[in-house]
């Protein structure tokens, strides 16, 4: 929206009726904070000191009913409005394209209720990921959404992108641990979910929303199944000759239906390279982490049938030791000074495929990304680290050392080798992510995804958001 005269101190005052002065900011040092997130373009714009799109009002509510009094402002000016947690997102899908309102939803952060009797946890949809991890594991339980972000998330921010943590294999991803959510429509209206998941009683309401990114509404509070702190929890690593034979261990072991909390395996250029830079691990081959929890006497059973699985393949048994070396770096990975990082041009380009389509997409995009770009000296890492009993999830990242200077080229060529990359995806069976979301960032290949369906989703996106104000520009929406 670009305000017309009075507008923006019309719209200010009533903003400032429903949380106060104090909690809106418009100064634009604030406005930049919230202009960047951590999508590659919105951080190598800021870099190259180009200008960003800002919003207009950064506005921390601090309960439901004022969250609702700021939809029904939005709606009747059609402001856009973004829901922000921590910024921690990677696909722009926080970032404040059209302006407007965004919504820091930082101060709902009260944890409501922890009910031992149905291992259930009731919080508000701002509280930062490892406060509230710290108060279950007070009470001997476990949120066991354990995402490379923890520590720079919140709640939120797991279940709109549909994320994913170390421990999805056996507990499942944030989309399976919540059991049911409160949320502001656009309209301003509040609405929760029935008590349940499991239900007849017509369509899951649930995901409309947790997924949607913001698109559909704000999700303010959710209640997500807990586990109790398990006994033991055990890893330990193998070695393949190479990725196929890790793979297929992978496979035999989710389908011969063991429950590891844990499989992450690397292929050989990201053991001989990430694995060395973060781990010091010096072996050259695909690098395997299998790990299992709960009471002693199953993990020590579970344990044996994949040491079995592993070693029938050929997988040398590195123990104990180094699988728990890298259960306790696992985020290493994330932060600095282990990241990537800016001037370099990288990207993971995730995907997720049935178990038979896995293969021939990995070397597709391989290829691709160091025979197509190779005049750029472009790299491919890749681990696949979200197990199911269909197929895995491959986490795939493409780097390039020295980019062009000039920020146009730059954003150009990165989003030329994203759409390559996630179209080989799309051809041979997988999907356009698996827990990153969509954002901006790949908004554009979402009706190439589901083709005669897309109409569906966008009806559904029209029907709760006639006007267009909920997080404009995003999962491929019209605007």
């Amino acid at each position: 929206m670009r305000f017309v005269g009075y507008e923006y101190d019309m719209v200010y005052s009533e903003l400032t009726d429903v949380v106060g002065e104090q909690f809106i900011l418009t100064d634009k040092a604030d406005r930049i904070v919230y202009g960047v997130d951590h999508y590659w373009v919105s951080e190598a714009w800021f870099d190259r000191n180009q200008e960003l799109p800002l919003a207009d009002f950064i506005v921390r509510p601090r309960s439901v009913d004022e969250i609702a009094r700021i939809m029904k402002i939005a709606a009747r000016y059609r402001i856009p409005v973004v829901p922000w947690g921590l910024g921690s997102g990677s696909q722009g899908g926080a970032l404040p394209i059209f302006g407007g309102i965004l919504l820091d939803l930082k101060r709902l952060d009260r944890i409501l209720e922890i009910n031992e009797t149905n291992l259930t946890v009731t919080a508000e949809a701002g509280i930062n990921g490892q406060r509230l991890e710290d108060a279950c594991n007070y009470r001997g339980l476990t949120l066991p959404h354990y995402p490379a972000s923890h520590r720079v998330s919140t709640l939120g921010g797991w279940l709109a992108p549909r994320g994913s943590g170390v421990l999805s294999t056996k507990y499942g991803k944030a989309e399976d641990l919540v059991l049911t959510i409160q949320v502001v429509l656009p309209s301003g209206d509040i609405i929760r979910t029935l008590p349940t998941p499991s239900h007849a009683a017509g369509p899951d309401l649930r995901h409309l929303f947790v997924g949607a990114e913001g698109t559909t509404g704000v999700i303010t509070e959710a209640t997500m199944r807990l586990e109790p702190l398990p006994e033991v929890r055990r890893f330990r690593s193998y070695l393949f000759k190479n990725l196929l034979t890790g793979l297929e261990a992978g496979r035999r072991i989710m389908t011969r239906r063991l429950h590891p909390c844990v499989i992450r395996l690397y292929d050989e250029f990201s053991t001989t390279k990430e694995l060395h830079r973060v781990l010091g691990v010096t072996r050259e081959g695909a690098y395997m982490v299998v790990g299992f929890d709960g009471y002693e006497e199953l993990v020590a059973l579970e344990e044996k049938q994949a040491f079995d699985i592993c070693t029938a393949l050929g997988g040398e048994d590195l123990g104990r030791e180094a699988g728990h070396h890298w259960w306790e770096h696992r985020y290493d990975f994330y932060y600095p000074p282990r990241t990537k990082s800016l001037p370099k041009l990288f990207g993971t380009t995730d995907v997720q495929a049935p178990y038979d389509k896995i293969a021939a997409i990995y070397h597709a995009r391989r290829q691709l990304v160091e025979g197509g770009y190779k005049g750029w000296g472009a790299r491919y890492f890749c681990h696949f680290s979200h197990w199911y009993p269909w197929g895995t999830m491959m986490y795939d990242q493409f780097l390039i050392e020295a980019p062009p200077d000039d920020p146009h080229e730059a954003v150009r060529l990165h989003n030329r080798i994203w759409w390559d990359v996630v179209r080989i995806g799309l051809r041979l069976g997988g999907v356009l992510n698996e827990h990153h979301g969509v954002g901006m960032k790949m908004g554009y290949l979402m009706p190439e995804q589901y083709g005669s369906a897309w109409p569906v989703l966008q009806a559904v996106k029209n029907a709760l958001d006639p006007r267009g104000i909920m997080n404009p520009g995003k999962l491929g929406f019209e605007v």
